[in-house]
């Protein structure tokens, strides 16, 4: 049986000022499992403690009590963190740097080679959408733009596990369209990726599992399909009826099954029908 990439368990984080007293318990009990090629969703809502296990996960805060296993290894230690890649919610980017500058700088750190290093470059700036501008420096890109780069550099030593906080934001709805089929894409190569978001349509597009915290505790997870399904009702959709044929079948299974039925009319996602228009406005 393969190890979960992430183990939680009992996870607790208290807030503590000089004297050593309880400011906040911004974590209280948290057990999460992760698989290998999860899509996973940590969602809740501000306080809720998202960011503080977001910090723990990477090591940069001690947990009061619990325990994290990354690959079965302690968030701290350099082996887990050689293979994890992170996206903060805020990316700070060298100005005068090139797109391309930025990603070679970023593969350096990583210890690629030479060849290795600008290999890599041109496939993620091809990957990201930014090869056209590969040139320009990022101090004059727009936040969206800005954000591809610094996904790039998350993504430059190829990590089994991806953090991604709010990988979204600033994105227009095209760019936000080709991240989430960048993140499906990645988890189709095996990796694994945990992602915390406000914008719970794009997390309901891309997450297989989600959580949602609130104050410090899971208060549901599972698989996404499961969560949101109501197995309870059923909905039919039947092709070429009219608002009069329509209401007259409801109407028809209400008396048959002594219950209150409602139909609607079927509708496409606002995010496809933006890209279909934008794409015939190009035609």
């Amino acid at each position: 049986m393969n190890e979960p990439v992430i183990q939680i368990e009992g996870l607790h984080k208290t807030f503590r000022d000089f004297w050593l007293r309880p400011v906040a318990e911004a974590v209280r009990g948290i057990d999460l499992t992760v698989e290998r090629g999860d899509v996973f969703g940590l969602l809740g809502p501000n306080g809720s403690g998202k960011s503080t296990t977001i910090k723990m996960l990477l090591g940069l805060l001690a947990a009061t009590a619990g325990t994290i296993r990354l690959f079965g290894l302690s968030p701290r230690s350099r082996a887990a963190r050689a293979r994890i890649g992170y996206l903060p919610e805020l990316s700070y980017l060298h100005p005068f740097l090139t797109a391309r500058e930025t990603i070679c700088y970023y593969a350096g750190i990583s210890s690629l080679g030479r060849r290795e290093a600008k290999e890599r470059t041109e496939e993620l700036l091809s990957r990201v959408g930014l090869s056209g501008v590969a040139d320009r420096a990022v101090g004059g890109f727009s936040k969206g733009m800005a954000r591809r780069v610094a996904l790039a550099a998350a993504l430059v030593s190829r990590p089994e596990l991806l953090i991604l906080d709010e990988p979204t934001s600033g994105l227009d709805p095209i760019g936000t369209r080709e991240v989430k089929d960048l993140i499906g894409a990645l988890a189709k190569d095996g990796v694994t990726v945990l992602m915390t978001s406000h914008l719970l349509g794009d997390t309901e597009d891309v997450c297989t599992k989600i959580a949602i915290l609130s104050r410090g505790r899971v208060a549901a997870c599972g698989r996404t399909t499961d969560l949101l399904t109501r197995t309870q009702d059923a909905r039919f959709t039947i092709e070429g009826l009219s608002e009069e044929e329509a209401k007259a079948l409801a109407d028809e299974l209400s008396t048959r099954y002594g219950k209150p039925v409602a139909f609607d009319h079927p509708s496409v996602p606002l995010e496809k029908f933006f890209a279909e228009a934008v794409g015939a406005a190009h035609d």
